[in-house]
């Protein structure tokens, strides 16, 4: 009897002893949030969060984006169970987002081949016009434009693909985003990759969340433009450059 008490506390004893965490009915949207936490990173609508997201968690995401989206399709009063339009309306928006509109949220950034300035190129480089697509986080509405990038080397300037640009453009405006601040990032990052001397954007670009709802206005675009480097501190530099840019159509 004394025996089989002592198992039975030693049980009791196992089943009071801290156990391991099981996540396993977790969201992964919660780990990686959780993740990303612990580093004390942010992770804005325009931010890039793919060195917290672990192989097979954007599967992953992809089911739990599908699900919540079939309860705002059902907060709307739509019925998918029927309406064959909406029956697969949830899942292809899911992949709209994490795989189209908003990937650049979600993936790292594309690879570059970098080349030395080997013939010592300093002349002005323009390249554009690119077309980008980007979405305003205010209202997650299309943004559709046009993107002129202005490049002044010098002989330590990595020299990049003419492609590449419209790489890093399609990375950096794939995410909700405000105009003027995409802008910024993708010199940021064209400036740390490049290290010319001067560098200059020029964006024009269609806003629907101005055109399809509120005020609706079909015909006014939004331009800005970031000067950095040679370009902020020669107007002649700059005036050349804004002068070489396609009129654009009124």
């Amino acid at each position: 009897m004394t025996a089989m008490l002592r198992k039975a506390e030693a049980a009791a004893g196992a089943n009071d002893a801290p156990q391991a965490p099981d996540d396993e009915g977790t969201p992964v949207s919660v780990k990686i949030r959780e993740r990303i936490l612990a580093a004390r990173q942010r992770f804005h609508a325009n931010d890039n969060i793919a060195e917290f997201i672990q192989p097979g968690e954007l599967e992953a995401l992809l089911d739990e984006v599908e699900h919540k989206m079939r309860g705002v399709l059902d907060s709307l009063v739509i019925d998918t169970e029927n309406d064959h339009n909406t029956a697969n309306t949830a899942r292809r928006v899911a992949k709209m987002y994490l795989q189209e509109v908003f990937r650049g949220r979600y993936v790292n950034a594309p690879g570059l081949t970098e080349f030395p300035n080997a013939e010592r190129l300093n002349e002005l480089m323009i390249v554009g016009p690119i077309t980008v697509r980007s979405a305003c986080s205010h209202h997650l509405c299309p943004i559709m434009g046009k993107l002129w990038i202005g490049v002044m080397p010098n002989e330590h300037t990595n020299v990049i693909g003419l492609s590449k640009y419209a790489r890093l453009a399609e990375w950096v405006m794939g995410r909700p985003q405000i105009q003027e601040e995409a802008v910024v990032q993708l010199a940021d990052l064209i400036q740390e990759k490049t290290q010319p001397d001067g560098l200059a954007l020029v964006m024009e670009a269609e806003h629907f969340c101005m055109q399809w709802r509120g005020v609706k206005e079909t015909d006014s675009k939004m331009i800005n433009s970031v000067m950095r480097g040679v370009f902020l501190k020669d107007p002649s530099l700059r005036r050349e450059f804004l002068s070489l840019l396609p009129r654009r159509k009124d």
